[in-house]
This record gives C-alpha cells, sequence and structure tokens, in this order.
C-alpha cells in the first residue's frame, strides 16, 4: 500500500509536482581517479559508485541524492584488487594502485565551480627497486578510506533519521522477511503490474528529481524509457539466489545484494531482469532498499 495514489500515468504528474527551482542550485559530484583496482565509493554509507570491470577509470558521479541535509557529509573508499584481467589475475593491489576523488561543487547558475576538497590514496616513503612510486598497501587485498566534507542544499527531502536500525534486529528473522519481500517486487515486474512499478519507485525518484533541480520533460524522458524495458516481451525477471544481506544508511536501510566475483554483476541488486532489444542481452538490476519506520513493524522500499 506505499503510495496508493500513485499509478503508471500519474507518476510523471506527480515527481514533477515536487519540483521547486531556488535562486542557487548547488550540484556535488565526485571527479573519480581509479587506477588498477576495482573500487566501491559510499556518500553517508549508500552506494554511489561501483568499479569491478575496468582496472583503469575516471568518471564523474552526481551525488546530491545522496546529500538529504545541509552540513557534514561522509565519503566512504573501499578498494579491492583488480583480480582477472585480459591475460593476467592480479590478486593484491600493485605499486601502481591507487585512487583520488575530488568533491566538486558547481551551479550552473551562478556559475559557480569550486572544489571542496581532494583525497588521494597514500603512497610508501619508499620508492621500488625501480624509481616507481608503490601504492601503501601495496601487497594487501583491501583498503578502506573515509573523508568528509560540508555541503550546503536549498532543498528538503526525507532521509532516514526516523527509520529504525536493523542492525538489531535478529538476523534470521530479518532475512526471512526481507527475501519475502523481494519474492513480492520480484512478481510485480515479473507480472508487468506497471502501477506497483511505478509505486516502488517513486520515493527513490521523487528525491533524485528534487534533489538535482529537474525538469518535467526529463522526468517524463525517463519514465518512458523505463517503461520501454518493463514492456518488451522479452522482459524477464531472475531468480534470487548467490546473494547476501547488507545494510546501508548506518543500518537503516538493508538489501540483498549479489555475492559473486563475477564483474558483471558484483555490487548490485539481488533482484534484477534480463531482456533483449533486438541488439542481443541487456541486463537490469533494481537497486532497491528497504527500511522500517520507527514505531512501525513493515518494510518501506526506497
Amino acid at each position: 500500500m506505499q503510495n496508493s495514489e500513485i499509478t503508471e500515468k500519474n507518476i510523471v504528474n506527480k515527481l514533477a509536482s515536487n519540483i521547486h527551482h531556488y535562486d542557487d542550485e548547488p550540484m556535488y559530484q565526485l571527479l573519480i581517479t581509479n587506477n588498477w583496482c576495482s573500487s566501491e565509493i559510499l556518500i553517508n554509507d549508500m552506494l554511489v559508485f561501483k568499479n569491478f570491470q575496468e582496472p583503469l577509470a575516471g568518471p564523474t558521479v552526481d551525488i546530491n541524492n545522496y546529500i538529504f541535509k545541509s552540513g557534514v557529509q561522509t565519503v566512504t573508499i573501499r578498494m579491492y584488487p583488480v583480480g582477472k584481467y585480459k591475460d593476467e589475475d592480479i590478486k593484491t593491489f600493485i605499486a601502481g594502485t591507487g585512487m583520488s576523488v575530488t568533491v566538486n561543487e558547481y551551479d550552473e547558475k551562478s556559475e559557480k565551480d569550486n572544489e571542496i576538497i581532494k583525497y588521494t590514496t597514500p603512497i610508501k616513503e619508499e620508492r621500488d627497486e625501480y624509481g616507481q612510486l608503490q601504492f601503501e598497501a601495496i601487497g594487501k587485498t583491501y583498503y578502506e578510506a573515509r573523508f568528509t566534507f560540508n555541503a550546503t542544499i536549498p532543498y528538503k527531502v526525507e532521509g532516514f533519521e526516523n527509520a529504525r536500525d536493523l542492525r538489531e534486529w535478529d538476523a534470521a528473522i530479518l532475512h526471512k522477511k526481507l527475501l519475502q519481500e523481494y519474492n513480492k517486487v520480484k512478481a510485480i515486474y515479473q507480472n508487468k503490474d506497471y502501477d506497483n512499478i511505478a509505486r516502488t519507485s517513486y520515493d527513490g525518484l521523487k528525491n533524485e528529481v528534487i534533489s538535482k533541480y529537474q525538469t518535467r520533460e526529463y522526468i517524463d524522458e525517463v519514465w518512458e524509457m523505463l517503461m520501454e524495458t518493463y514492456k518488451l516481451p522479452t522482459f524477464e525477471m531472475q531468480p534470487i539466489e548467490n546473494y547476501k544481506m547488507v545494510f546501508f544508511a548506518d543500518g537503516k536501510l538493508v538489501a540483498l545484494m549479489q555475492d559473486s566475483k563475477d564483474p558483471r554483476v558484483r555490487g548490485n541488486s539481488s533482484l534484477w531482469a534480463k531482456f533483449n532489444r533486438g541488439e542481443g542481452i541487456e541486463t537490469l538490476f533494481c537497486n532497491s532498499y528497504f527500511y522500517i519506520p520507527k514505531g512501525a513493524t513493515e518494510f518501506k522500499i526506497y
């Protein structure tokens, strides 16, 4: 019954009604340099970036929809060895492993563009026998770092301060309850229940369009693209298997995530589908999270 007033036909209008514009519309981004490692980056303990396929990458990632209020925001970097790449199997960090993450703020209205903070993974004081710099964690299999920055936002979105800490639950009971929810959502997609797809998508989409100051035209385009995929006759949900239960948002959110080293699925939800538009098999991961408001006992989806 979550978002019971939302339907496939009215979701675009409902989302657009939440959008407001301001004199200042800051956009926060991560500018990432990823060298010879796999990695994950979290903002406020929510996954915003994952890379398990390209050992050398330099993406830019918008993060406004993970900033729920002004003040201190926390960035967590997790690094893993590359693993199998071309003809090599790189099982530990090498000398050239490293990451840099820059938090940047820009505003198209005021044309402001400034670097807030930059983090670079540390290197050893001594160079190797060839005179090259060496990653501090060379030879290891995991590295984690955290840093913070301040953000000031004009919009208001609902975070998870009023959600229960699910880490306090009995793990077996929580897992059973969560798996039931996943199977319900899987059935919604498989049965092409488009109104309920809209209802389960609404909260996450609402926060995104509000925090990124989107237009109705953008929302319409995104929803149309999603619905085209869901309505394909080849769209087929996959079995919920080979997963692990993972907490996010400091225990306020929980998800069943792929428990696989396969770079094609690693770091994604266990709720996913395959489809074919006529150009080969594609995949869609339904990266939804679940939470329980304080004073309640039933899950809501985000």
